[in-house]
């Protein structure tokens, strides 16, 4: 029987998740091209704006996606990416509470 998680561990998983995807330079952009476009593209159109062949950019595309940064929309034979500007707030702000006691 799996034990449940407390509030706090699974603050640190979401930390963990979150920062990791974060630590990529290329996973920075890629939030950073859905924030200047609206929060919204095609993976056609995101894939355009980088220089990577299509495996690399559905890895970072997944990563971003576990850790709740983004999600998926199909439409038809489209994916549409969404950024979830929320979920990032939300746990980058719990992790600054630590520091501001």
């Amino acid at each position: 029987m799996a034990s449940k998680k407390t509030l706090g561990e699974q603050e640190l998983d979401d930390f963990d998740l979150v920062f990791k995807a974060l630590a990529h330079a290329s996973r920075r952009n890629i939030l950073g091209v859905l924030q200047a476009r609206g929060g919204a593209m095609t993976a056609g159109d995101i894939v355009s704006r980088f220089s990577f062949a299509w495996p690399t950019m559905t890895r970072h595309l997944q990563q971003l996606e576990q850790a709740g940064l983004i999600s998926v929309d199909k439409k038809s034979r489209e994916q549409y990416y969404m950024l979830n500007v929320a979920r990032m707030n939300t746990v980058i702000n719990n992790w600054l509470k630590f520091f501001n006691n």
